[in-house]
């Protein structure tokens, strides 16, 4: 069984967070697991090993899931003390359910986006001997989970901690979470280490659109050729389903401004209010984000009110141009607004540290009523 530093701050709790990933295995400590990492096999985790395009998503999908390993590994927080992270796969929950939290420590399981499907049929049942066991679980459902994750129902009675993208929640799923539960309305953030790449003075004065296979339409077509006419050889697209996490870092001296289009390929209505993670890492980087209007209101229009990203109405290429415009006009001291605000507020591991110290502290609240 892994174990953890021993150490304890004063006045401090005493947290160990396992993150449930579905490139794990058995319950070990995240640095073993990211360790290890390397050198796994992935043709035995694919349907085509000897398609190189599905070993490159494979790889792709791996990375983005081991940063977030890395990010909650690398948690802190004022009020808690952070033990040695663990991490978990489907094969280790029958280890984990078995072992019970110790006397001085809180233990949190974290799952995000639609893993908890990956249990299918047996996750509420699982959940529920985790929180019997003493055990509590956060949920930080991106997307849409309480409509499209199947498994919603069975497991929203056990969550302790449930942070998702949707406005409302379905109604169904909302009146089976307890009236403990803490719940936020928080849409994708970036599964980076807050001020992990440092603050680029002079990146080069160009445009990094990044757009995805998905999401390539014949109006992300066309925003491609208009920008290349406009920008020329200081526009680069990328129109792959995702970038590696080392390729970001790369990012940060080769681009000033960072094009994210988003949300309006989604077909349902919550969906089509969505967005992915892009705008949010390429902040923390220090570029200028740029992003599409496809929600009124919400996060991402907040951000733009506040001068963080800047947006554009969806389909007006005039208004694209000026956006593009604006970010590389923006100043020094801009993009160092823009990466401190996306540092230190818009990351997965900020977002959750706060949360488990805000459900650590209303259940000491509680308790010190009874």
């Amino acid at each position: 069984m892994p174990s953890g530093r021993q150490s304890a701050g004063r006045g401090r709790r005493r947290v160990r967070v396992i993150h449930y990933c579905s490139w794990a295995d058995s319950l070990q400590p995240a640095a073993e697991f990211l360790a290890a990492l390397p050198a796994a096999d992935l043709r035995a985790r694919v349907t085509a090993p000897d398609d190189p395009k599905a070993l490159a998503m494979a790889r792709l999908d791996r990375d983005w899931h081991a940063e977030n390993v890395r990010v909650f590994a690398a948690m802190n927080h004022p009020d808690i003390e952070f033990l040695e992270a663990w991490v978990v796969g489907a094969t280790g929950m029958q280890h984990l359910v078995g072992l019970s939290v110790p006397a001085g420590e809180d233990w949190w399981v974290i799952f995000i986006g639609q893993q908890p499907q990956h249990l299918a049929k047996v996750a509420g049942s699982l959940f529920g001997f985790l929180r019997r066991r003493g055990m509590r679980i956060l949920h930080y459902a991106y997307d849409e989970a309480s409509r499209t994750m199947p498994c919603f129902a069975a497991i929203a009675p056990q969550l302790d901690v449930l942070i998702h993208d949707e406005s409302p929640l379905a109604e169904e799923g909302a009146r089976l979470l307890r009236p403990d539960c803490l719940q936020i309305h928080r849409s994708w953030v970036a599964n980076v280490e807050p001020f992990a790449q440092p603050f680029m003075s002079n990146p080069e004065p160009r445009i990094l659109f990044l757009g995805s296979e998905m999401g390539f339409t014949p109006h992300r077509r066309r925003q491609v050729e208009f920008l290349t006419r406009e920008f020329g050889d200081r526009l680069v697209a990328i129109h792959d389903h995702s970038v590696s996490v080392e390729t970001r870092a790369e990012f940060a001296s080769r681009f000033l401004v960072s094009l994210c289009p988003e949300g309006r390929k989604f077909s349902t209505p919550a969906m089509a209010g969505s967005h992915t993670d892009r705008p949010f890492w390429s902040g923390c980087l220090g570029m200028v984000p740029v992003a599409e209007d496809s929600q009124s209101g919400g996060r991402l229009e907040a951000l733009h009110r506040a001068g963080l990203i800047i947006r554009y109405p969806h389909g007006d290429l005039a208004a694209l141009r000026a956006a593009c415009g604006k970010a590389l006009a923006a100043t020094t001291e801009e993009r160092r607004r823009t990466y401190n605000h996306f540092n230190g507020r818009e990351t997965v591991g900020i977002v959750v540290a706060d949360q488990i110290a805000a459900a650590q502290a209303r259940v000491g609240a509680l308790s010190s009523v009874a």
